[in-house]
């Protein structure tokens, strides 16, 4: 239904008004009317009047007077009127009317068929006229929009690319005049590299006549600068009309992400490559040490050099303990930290922890008691190895801060819930506390409770900072309680699976055996090392040839034949990965399928990973004890190899 079109009649016999009220009564129009000519011209002030039935005789003002009086004013002018009138058709009073701006007469008696038709038709004009207003004011709107627009908005013939118009955005974005512009091509507005893309880009918008498309491609300004810019395209009847937006600072910001990520990532590339190669060179000593003291304890010793071997085991064991921390922290925060979950046995790792703290609180005086409620289940699904390092921090920590009274390790069930139990492992202590404005600085790496705390009592200050990003890790909760010079209360809270007990393995008796008539080649560049595993394996009767790198390692290969090669991963020349792939791909069999353990110091899942991707059989991390050495060349040597 089309709005209604006002219709005002003024007449100052109310029968006339009547009369014509009931000729155009219809769904389309609303009928205003009034015998009063100053209450005609208040109505058409206060309404949108399309079309005026005005009397020309009446005694207050005539109508000629009354169109006057509509016509002077803005909001009226556009009424069309039509005279309605007795007196004579003398042209005279036709001019008049007209002159005054009416558009045509009705004259009394007025024939019905006559009204109603040129009504009508003057309903139409007034129809059409409301919409070429309204188009004109979008078109207004349009061009206002057009011209204060941030972006180049611009008419494209696209026959040929001419610029039929363009906005003034053009100075501001590109630097020239938008009236030497049209004309123009389009196309030689970007850079040279980017105007054959360009115009296949057009081009192809036209011959698939693509209603809209989006274009990335660098202009050229005025001063001859390269800018950014983003083309939105339409396409109408053989005509382009762009949008071009200015984006040489999103593309600049984009550019710097990129720069940024790739600098994070060379960064984080080459802190792993300085933490793999921190993990060899610290634990290979460390592997030398231990490897060496191990020897020494098999020879002739004084009571004096057992007591010493035994420091510098300890001495070893605290070192290396401090190397695994630092490591640990490292792989954390790269994201290189693994959480293996399996059936374990709670109640050994609980025991086992226990014993080996409890001659250290022995040594202290310091009363250390292990609580597990009988509620809690002997066998869940956990990682036994974090668990362990978790309790071994908190209660060395314990252990390190209490000089009088107890340490106490309780292990209780919170909640369960069908296969599940909610466990709670407490550290208390008798210790000397924590000031409340340090208990969340103790959990941030190289922190302590106190400036002083490192010097009184030692330490690195990563114990408790690796305890909670293991705990977030195994999506359980860490808290503290404490009170200075009372003690504290440190608790980790976690959800765990049930288990069933896992079925025993055999038990192998024995001690090890010898490998007579097994030949062996060892590829290290530490002398320490090389001498040490020469040690191990001459005792274990085996044939040993030492070498230093990847290239004597090939070379010793294609000129005599081993039962299994032990080669570092970390050599100069030829590192162990390469040297593996060498003898994987260049070597016929049998020498191809040599056993190689990689004897790996390396910290990083990864890399162990990438030694069995090498084509290596095993691994084995450093520092290692020998029986684990010897448990996997039985194993690949005679167990999966061909000697009996």
């Amino acid at each position: 239904m089309p709005t209604p079109i006002n219709i005002l009649i003024v007449d100052d016999r109310e029968e006339n008004i009547i009369a014509l009220e009931a000729l155009l009564t219809r769904d389309d129009v609303k009928i205003f009317s009034t015998t009063s000519p100053n209450e005609g011209l208040k109505i058409a002030w206060e309404n949108q009047i399309a079309i005026g039935l005005i009397d020309v005789q009446m005694p207050e003002m005539d109508g000629f007077e009354f169109v006057e009086m509509l016509k002077a004013n803005p909001r009226t002018k556009d009424i069309l009127i039509l005279f309605v009138t007795a007196i004579s058709k003398d042209a005279k009073y036709a001019v008049k009317g007209l002159g005054v701006g009416a558009v045509d007469y009705l004259y009394k008696p007025l024939d019905p068929y006559i009204t109603s038709a040129k009504v009508d038709s003057f309903i139409q004009l007034a129809r059409y006229q409301s919409d070429i207003i309204q188009k004109n004011e979008e078109l207004q709107n349009f061009s206002i929009i057009v011209r204060n627009s941030a972006d180049i908005i611009c008419v494209v013939n696209a026959e040929n690319y001419g610029i039929i118009s363009i906005n003034p955005a053009a100075e501001r974005i590109l630097g020239f005049k938008p009236d030497s512009l049209v004309g123009t091509s389009v196309i030689d507005r970007a850079i040279e590299a980017d105007r054959i893309a360009f115009r296949s880009a057009l081009g192809g918008l036209i011959k698939d006549n693509i209603a809209t498309s989006l274009f990335e491609f660098q202009f050229t300004t005025f001063s001859k600068s390269v800018i950014w810019v983003e083309c939105r395209i339409a396409y109408r009847n053989r005509t382009l009309f762009l949008n071009i937006s200015d984006i040489s600072a999103q593309k600049s910001y984009q550019e710097q992400l990129i720069k940024s990520k790739q600098l994070a990532e060379y960064g984080k590339k080459a802190k792993e490559t300085f933490l793999a190669n921190m993990s060899h060179e610290l634990r290979t000593p460390v592997n030398g040490i231990i490897g060496l003291s191990n020897l020494l304890r098999k020879t002739e010793l004084t009571d004096q050099q057992s007591s010493m071997i035994e420091l510098l085991e300890v001495s070893s064991r605290s070192l290396l303990g401090v190397i695994n921390d630092v490591l640990d922290i490292s792989k954390i925060d790269a994201g290189k930290f693994n959480i293996t979950r399996s059936p374990n046995n709670l109640y050994d790792v609980l025991r086992s922890v226990y014993r080996l703290l409890k001659f250290k609180a022995d040594e202290e005086f310091i009363e250390f008691f292990l609580e597990i409620d009988p509620d809690v289940p002997e066998f869940v699904v956990f990682d036994s190895l974090r668990l362990n390092q978790i309790l071994m921090n908190l209660l060395s920590n314990a252990l390190k801060f209490t000089k009088r009274g107890y340490v106490k390790l309780k292990v209780s069930v919170l909640d369960r819930h069908k296969n599940k139990a909610q466990i709670r492992f407490s550290v208390e202590d008798t210790g000397i506390g924590i000031p409340a404005h340090r208990l969340n600085a103790i959990f941030d790496s190289f922190e302590q409770a106190e400036d002083y705390t490192a010097t009184k009592y030692g330490g690195t200050g990563l114990g408790l900072a690796i305890v909670k990003k293991l705990a977030e890790l195994k999506g359980g909760e860490l808290t503290v309680e404490s009170e200075l010079n009372k003690g504290s209360v440190f608790a980790f809270t976690n959800w765990y699976t049930l288990a069933t007990k896992p079925k025993e393995e055999e038990v192998v008796g024995g001690g090890l055996h010898d490998f007579e008539n097994v030949s062996i080649l060892v590829a290290e560049d530490n002398l320490i090392n090389q001498f040490m595993l020469s040690k191990i394996l001459k005792d274990w009767k085996a044939d040993v040839d030492i070498v230093s790198n990847g290239v004597k390692v090939l070379d010793k290969l294609a000129d005599n034949n081993y039962d299994i090669i032990l080669m570092d991963t970390h050599m100069p020349e030829l590192n162990g990965y390469q040297t593996a792939r060498k003898i994987r791909l260049d070597f016929a069999e049998p020498k191809r399928s040599v056993p190689i353990i990689s004897l790996s110091a390396a910290s990083f899942d990864h890399e162990q990973q990438e030694a069995i991707a090498a084509g290596m059989n095993d691994v084995l991390s450093k520092p290692f004890q020998p029986e684990q050495l010897h448990a996997k060349i039985q194993h690949l040597v005679f167990e999966n190899g061909e000697k009996n």
